[in-house]
Parts: structure tokens; C-alpha cells; sequence
């Protein structure tokens, strides 16, 4: 249930978007942003308003050429730090440093200790899932000139 002190801590009046970081979250944050690379030029790039900028694209889903220009990086220099992020594992680092938080907050060790393991998708995993993923799967209708070419009909490979 909502009370006044949720409502106070998770309140976004102060940013231009709801989706732009709190002075408290961008101090968690900021350690797990690398830093700018050796050689070259130094970074000019605000890193906080480029983690806006992701945030905000990723919130609102809407594509990268109407990111908004106020206040955000040019969209190409919010894009090459996402992938950036994502080819050297930046993103998956932050969440595992967020995972270990929100655990640790709950009164949790930060590393789960135990896993607990279904033995029905165990079993249906070793009977081969390409058997499964052809039968479960229907092609979809075709055109008479796409039926009659072979190149488009598809093939499953039952190997092994």
C-alpha cells in the first residue's frame, strides 16, 4: 500500500522527464559507468544525461531518431555508448551490482545460495527440443508460387 514517505521517495517532480535519474540513483550509479578510454579525445559527453537518454528511449519505447534534443547527447552519441555498454558487458555488471542491492535491502544474502530445479523441464530438455520446436510450430500460409519453389519451403535439421 502507498503511503506519504512511498510517495515522497519515488515522487519524479524534479527531472524534465519522469524517467530521469534522482541525485540518490545517480550515485549508485555513477562507480558502474566506466571510464572514458585511454587516447583520443576526452570524453565531452555529460554520462549522466546519456544514462537519461537511454532510460528515457527505453521507458517510452520510442525509436532512437525522436529522442528529444533538449538537454540529451545527439542521438547517434547515446546509441554508440549503449552499444558500447552492451559489447563490453557494462549493462550486465549494473545489473548484477542492482541485483545485489535490491537482495541485500530485503535481508537477503547478496548471492542466492540455493536454486531449485523443476524435473519436467529437465526431462524435456533431454529429449531434444528440435523434435519439440518443429511439431509445436505450424508454417505460415504461402502464396501457390512460394509453395511451388523449393528454397522456400522451410527445413529442420533432425540431427542427432
Amino acid at each position: 500500500m502507498w503511503t506519504a514517505e512511498h510517495r515522497a521517495r519515488y515522487r519524479r517532480d524534479t527531472g524534465r522527464y519522469p524517467s530521469d535519474l534522482t541525485d540518490a540513483e545517480w550515485a549508485r550509479l555513477e562507480p558502474l559507468i566506466p571510464p572514458a578510454k585511454p587516447g583520443g579525445r576526452p570524453r565531452k559527453t555529460e554520462m549522466r544525461e546519456a544514462m537519461n537518454a537511454i532510460l528515457y528511449l527505453l521507458r517510452t519505447g520510442c525509436p532512437w531518431r525522436y529522442l528529444p534534443r533538449d538537454g540529451f547527447p545527439p542521438r547517434s552519441t547515446v546509441y554508440n555508448i549503449f552499444r558500447g555498454w552492451q559489447r563490453d558487458g557494462v549493462w550486465e555488471a549494473i545489473w548484477a551490482a542492482l541485483h545485489a542491492d535490491v537482495r541485500e535491502a530485503s535481508g537477503r544474502d547478496a548471492s542466492p545460495s540455493a536454486a531449485v530445479l523443476d524435473s519436467q523441464s529437465i526431462r524435456s530438455a533431454e529429449k531434444g527440443a528440435v523434435m519439440i520446436a518443429a511439431s509445436a510450430t505450424t508454417p505460415a500460409r504461402r502464396s501457390k508460387v512460394a509453395r511451388s519453389t523449393r528454397w522456400s519451403t522451410p527445413k529442420v535439421c533432425r540431427c542427432a
